[in-house]
């Protein structure tokens, strides 16, 4: 019986050209549409590993851990500034990410001279402990919550003043304590909605304090004249 020859079917081409276009492992840049661009590792056709990613339209850089196609581990978001001397990188946060949001400690660059945070975050917002550095000299150091000063934190102001005690969505909330060294005094009471409701004023003794200031109104002290008559005299109308 003869035998009949079968050729050897083809597989469709598109199947041969859809595995190189699957990205796996260490690639050269990838360009998306719009410009953006990804040079780094890949799995499973998701960024994957170590890379660098470039959005042409906001002109952010970002270079470090990425997880399924996500932002993840440690890595680092700058900004890409052109001038005609060529271009530049200014950082705006260094630190931990998690599902493409800001987790873990890190440190934001803020657009005013000299302000930072360095400090937690959870979901992409200030939350844990964290200091924060204001462009007037203050520094903020303490408690945060959904991106707000909350809970126990020290504020210390450019002229040396400070408070220290609860805060509330950025406001003194609570009990505590404000120093004012430039006068020598101490207010120490409650505050609501960053207003001093109820407590006590009293001189800081800035000759033994280092205060750089004398108290304008010097708070005077008080004290009886003859204890022993007032405490007979008290005795005295308990009994009637």
């Amino acid at each position: 019986m003869p035998l009949k020859k079968v050729g050897k079917k083809r597989e469709p081409l598109w199947k041969e050209w859809d595995r190189q276009a699957q990205k796996e492992g260490s690639r050269k840049t990838f360009y998306a549409v719009g410009g953006d661009e990804y040079t780094g590792d890949w799995h499973d056709n998701k960024k994957h590993g170590k890379g660098v990613q470039i959005w042409k339209r906001s002109g952010l850089r970002y270079e470090g851990d990425w997880a399924n196609g996500n932002r993840h581990g440690y890595g680092m978001l700058s900004l890409i500034v052109r001038d005609k001397d060529g271009e530049d990188l200014v950082k705006q946060y260094a630190g931990g990410w998690k599902n493409d949001l800001r987790h873990g400690y890190g440190t934001q660059f803020y657009s005013l001279p000299g302000e930072y945070y360095e400090g937690e975050w959870y979901a992409n917002q200030r939350s844990g402990w964290g200091r924060m550095y204001f462009s007037n000299g203050s520094v903020y150091e303490g408690e945060w919550f959904e991106d707000k000063r909350n809970g126990k934190g020290l504020l210390k102001l450019a002229n040396g003043n400070r408070y220290e005690g609860l805060w509330k969505d950025d406001m003194k909330h609570g009990d505590g304590k404000y120093l004012y060294l430039d006068k020598g005094q101490i207010y120490t009471g409650v505050w609501y909605n960053d207003i001093a409701k109820c407590g006590s004023m009293v001189d800081y003794h800035y000759e033994t304090n280092n205060a750089p200031n004398k108290p304008d109104f010097p708070i005077p002290e008080c004290k009886l004249k003859d204890i022993r008559t007032v405490l007979q005299e008290t005795a005295t109308d308990l009994e009637h």
